[in-house]
């Protein structure tokens, strides 16, 4: 059994801020202020951070307040819509901004995600409504990528792509579309085990077939009895969400196994962003506590 470790010079604990607040449904909040988030963060022992709505705009003023808890941004997001009519140009400047910041932040990493036709922001049957790109639409999509990883390529930055439940790209078959078709010096990977766990496959076997194409990791844990009700009953994301179908890594109600993905991880070298994320409702599942978890049982499967 392979004992080889991370570099801990070269990898980077993170968590979002969606276990504070959501961002995607934002009546899931009980008030937390960004100061506590992002304090309760630091305390948990984290060094980065995604960044959410409640975050402050002015980058002057966000630097100010990471700088004093230690903690510096792993991305931003970016919704693609290339599959759609009409939002190539848009979708682009987007990217370009994101790209603006998060140099202007010191990261390196821009996530994105192909949200055109997702149903996931939607109060309807998540994975019956998703979409199924066409060949047509694949092809826009490819395109697109393209274009953008080839914008951060030549800002010494890197596109990360993101398979989402609800979205064109969501299976594992997705994945290995999107992962044949792209150039790996332009399009790389953003691993989320919990999405393709929810999606119905292994992430583990991703985790070991893409190994080299992962640059970004978000640690999502599954409970799976609420997994299973969510695809029995057709549930929404947000119902997903409510009913408590994501939490954070050492949950030993969740059911992943993440000793043997990060050994594989590791096993490869890999160098970047662990991200934790548990889209959780913070009133049943108190975020300080679960980030504290989480960041606990990374420390003993990593040793730092």
């Amino acid at each position: 059994m392979s004992t080889k470790k991370f570099n801990k010079d070269n990898v980077f604990f993170g968590i979002t801020p969606t276990s504070w607040w959501n961002d995607d449904f934002l009546d899931i909040d009980i008030g937390i202020p960004f100061e506590q988030c992002v304090s309760e963060m630091a305390l948990a022992g984290f060094e980065g951070c995604s960044v959410g709505h409640k975050y402050p705009t002015d980058i002057t003023v966000l630097k100010k307040e990471l700088d004093s808890r230690g903690l510096r941004v792993s991305e931003p997001w970016t919704s693609t819509y290339f599959s759609i009519h009409a939002m190539y140009d848009k979708t682009v400047a987007d990217f370009k901004k994101s790209l603006e910041f998060i140099k202007a932040m010191g990261g390196t990493d821009i996530v994105v995600a192909e949200l055109g036709g997702s149903s996931h922001q939607q109060p309807i049957a998540l994975k019956a409504n998703r979409p199924i790109f066409t060949d047509q639409q694949w092809g826009d999509v490819i395109k697109g990528l393209t274009h953008l990883g080839q914008i951060a390529k030549d800002a010494n930055m890197r596109l990360c792509y993101h398979h989402h439940m609800g979205t064109g790209i969501e299976t594992r078959a997705d994945v290995d579309r999107l992962m044949k078709a792209t150039d790996p010096d332009l399009v790389h990977l953003l691993f989320d085990t919990g999405h393709l766990a929810f999606a119905g496959d292994d992430p583990l076997q991703l985790a070991k077939d893409y190994a080299d194409r992962i640059k970004h990791v978000h640690l999502k844990n599954i409970r799976k009895p609420i997994m299973e009700a969510s695809d029995a009953e057709q549930l929404s994301f947000k119902e997903s969400i409510e009913a408590g179908i994501f939490t954070v890594p050492g949950d030993p109600e969740g059911c992943i196994d993440f000793d043997s993905i990060l050994q594989t991880l590791a096993d490869h070298d890999f160098e970047g962003w662990l991200i934790v994320e548990a889209e959780q409702n913070p009133a049943n599942a108190t975020p300080l506590k679960y980030a504290k978890m989480a960041r606990q049982y990374l420390k003993e499967i990593t040793g730092f």
